[in-house]
């Protein structure tokens, strides 16, 4: 039988009737979320926590995938009785929050993504799924090469703050080498199971993107079932909270004030 479950490592902070539930994104941990806990624990209860496979939560369990890290997630919602739980989820962690949105309605009353699903629901074009293929191969034979190269060329720039660039840099290299394949082939994979519970969504998708890379608001249109809302924040990488906390803070706070 396979392991479903594994320990989360996580942190309560503030409190209110509104609980904010941050998830991070592939190969990180909840420490990116410093500024966001700084700024909204006088107001709500926020909780942060590592996902299972990385940091300081437990790696015990025999499948990786985005749907595994959302059952887990689930259950934490559940076994902490968590309610009126607005889930934020950046990168991988917005199709995680995706699958805990679907399985537990009763706690959760909003969604916000952080620069993701910006072609959403859809394969990736032939080139591209061309390069993953080389990418999942360059990943078997030296995993911290591998994922040092994608961090620096798909989710990092030249004009990103070094500083930000050698955390990430840092934090891809030295991820769990199965863990870490096992989570990106299931990224690469994920495009179909995305579009079937955009369209089982219940409520509306709020998408903080970063301008460096466009939105495909047609998809969003076809896709998600109960509406979208795109707010660009500026910046030249694929971590808002780090490089523009700030201007992330604020666009959160405003999405929250309308639910």
């Amino acid at each position: 039988m396979k392991n479903t479950k594994t320990n989360i490592t996580y942190n309560i902070d503030g409190e209110g009737d509104t609980t904010l539930l941050f998830v991070h994104g592939a190969f990180i941990d909840m420490s990116y979320w410093s500024a966001q806990v700084d700024f909204f624990k006088n107001k709500y209860r926020v909780v942060t926590l590592d996902l299972p496979g990385h940091a300081l939560s437990g790696k015990t369990r025999d499948e990786w995938s985005i749907t595994s890290l959302g059952e887990d997630l689930s259950e934490f919602i559940r076994a902490l009785n968590l309610k009126n739980v607005i889930l934020i989820g950046h990168s991988m962690g917005g199709d995680i929050i995706l699958e805990v949105a679907i399985k537990c309605p009763d706690a959760v009353i909003g969604f916000i993504g952080i620069d993701n699903f910006k072609n959403a629901g859809a394969a990736m074009p032939e080139k591209i799924q061309s390069m993953m293929g080389q990418m999942k191969m360059m990943l078997k034979m030296n995993f911290s090469f591998a994922a040092e190269m994608f961090a620096t060329k798909a989710l990092l720039s030249p004009a990103t703050d070094a500083a930000i660039s050698s955390r990430v840099v840092n934090d891809y290299k030295n991820m769990d080498k199965k863990i870490g394949y096992d989570l990106i082939c299931s990224t690469f994979d994920y495009y179909n199971r995305e579009r079937e519970l955009m369209n089982q969504l219940k409520l509306k998708m709020y998408l903080i993107n970063v301008d460096n890379i466009p939105t495909n608001k047609e998809l969003l249109t076809k896709n998600a079932a109960s509406g979208y809302e795109v707010l660009p924040i500026k910046g030249t990488c694929h971590y808002p909270m780090l490089e523009n906390p700030y201007e992330l803070n604020k666009l959160i706070l405003e999405v929250v004030g309308k639910m």
